[in-house]
């Protein structure tokens, strides 16, 4: 058997470990929102549950990062996937006993998040162990659709489950995926030859040495920035969505409105995941951004929910394309040996975009955008003459406005000299000429 095939059908297994923990992370994030916004009407009390999912993981990614780097990383992979259940069992709990409370969700949210954190760097940076560098963008393609399950399957599956079924149900299913997810990990891990050698040189200096490694790599750096800033206007339409559909229909019409939008995502993750992305990854990037972007915005133009669908649609067709390409230009540049502790300060400094969405989302939906365009609002006889008024109308000109400023910066980071130069081929270049000077 060739070594390279015996390595991909190791990744393989794994990923679809994570897949199935992909689907019960989406059935669970769906059914607690819903669960949150049909008690309290609040788009900020929606939003919570996504902060509260994202902050602790964010908070220890670049901790978890270098441990990725210094320790087995399947080992870090089984741990963070079994600590996820904690969380979800906690609430499962708390509701059986009958007295569930916002903090209780929030709570056990962050808990399974904590777990996420040890999980993610050491995920990321597996990959690099079991696939070749020709087979990097097929891999990262697979990711990608391992990753859009929890939005195409997830919200239909958790749509129906939560509309004739009790929530627990959602919550015990989730906790069968993560058990799955350790089973394959540990199934390859059966497998191997040798344990990864551990590095136990001292850790802050370890983590302080990928910060200087960031930022030695200028490309990598203005890319990580830019990227930040998509991730905010990301993190609204992600905190968002539900509660602007909600305005207009029921919970399961919105799983078949996530479910169908993500089917886009679906699409393109198989056409990477087989084909590869053999073109110029900037201006992939690039491109790919800015339709996102514009389909972005059109979601938000139309009060119907067909014409979200749509664009929706439309929008999940770019992700993959736009992900796929930071991944391989990121990790063509990186060291493998550096591939954790890098992957943890890149997702730590691009996802601070998230964080800032997630905690005000809310407010900017309740408290700014949709009083202005209620009946009597200050913008119902100007703006909402073309977007429509009323309950989520708001949420709408959020949409079109963060669009724009999105297609904005994918035509930015096209522009970018130091972006450019992290093109597969020109950092080819540059190493040859480092070697040969």
């Amino acid at each position: 058997m060739n070594i390279r095939d015996a390595a991909f059908r190791k990744f393989l297994i794994v990923w679809a470990g994570q897949l199935f923990s992909a689907i019960g992370s989406g059935l669970t994030a769906f059914a607690l929102g819903v669960f949150v916004f049909q008690k309290t009407q609040s788009a900020m009390d929606y939003s919570l549950i996504i902060l509260f999912n994202f902050l602790p993981s964010f908070l220890m990614l670049p901790f978890t990062g270098v441990l990725a780097d210094r320790f087995d990383r399947k080992k870090m992979m089984i741990l963070g996937d079994a600590g996820s259940i904690v969380g979800i069992l906690f609430i499962l709990f708390v509701m059986m006993s009958g007295n569930v409370e916002l903090w209780h969700i929030y709570l056990g949210v962050a808990l399974s998040s904590v777990s996420t954190a040890i999980q993610t760097p050491a995920y990321k940076a597996a990959v690099s162990d079991l696939v070749s560098e020709e087979l990097y963008s097929q891999a990262s393609g697979l990711i990608q659709l391992a990753g859009s399950a929890q939005y195409l399957i997830s919200p239909m599956i958790a749509g129906f489950l939560v509309s004739y079924f009790d929530i627990k149900l959602v919550l015990i299913l989730d906790i069968l995926t993560f058990v799955i997810a350790v089973a394959a990990v540990l199934v390859i891990t059966k497998r191997e030859a040798a344990p990864r050698k551990q590095d136990n040189g001292n850790f802050f200096r370890d983590l302080a040495d990928s910060f200087r490694y960031l930022l030695s790599r200028k490309g990598i750096l203005w890319l990580v920035v830019l990227t930040s800033m998509v991730c905010f206007y990301i993190g609204l339409l992600q905190s968002l969505f539900g509660p602007m559909v909600l305005a207009l229909a029921d919970s399961r019409t919105l799983g078949i409105a996530l479910s169908l939008s993500a089917t886009g995502m679906l699409v393109s993750s198989l056409l990477i995941g087989v084909f590869g992305l053999k073109q110029n990854k900037v201006f992939i990037l690039s491109l790919f951004l800015a339709l996102a972007g514009l389909f972005y915005a059109l979601m938000g133009l139309f009060p119907a929910v067909t014409m979200i669908i749509v664009f929706g649609f439309l929008f999940f067709i770019t992700l993959p394309f736009v992900n796929t390409s930071l991944e391989v230009l990121i990790r063509t540049n990186v060291d493998n040996e550096n591939q954790g502790r890098v992957w943890s300060m890149v997702y730590a400094i691009s996802q601070v975009g998230f964080i800032l969405a997630f905690g005000s989302a809310g407010f900017l939906s309740d408290h700014v955008f949709n009083p202005l365009l209620l009946p009597d609002g200050a913008l119902s006889q100007t703006v909402g003459q073309f977007i429509g008024t009323g309950q989520g109308r708001g949420i709408g000109l959020l949409f079109v406005l963060s669009g724009l400023f999105v297609a904005l910066l994918g035509l930015m980071i096209g522009r970018v000299k130091k972006i450019k130069a992290l093109e597969p081929e020109a950092a080819g270049e540059a190493r040859a000429a480092d070697v040969s000077g």
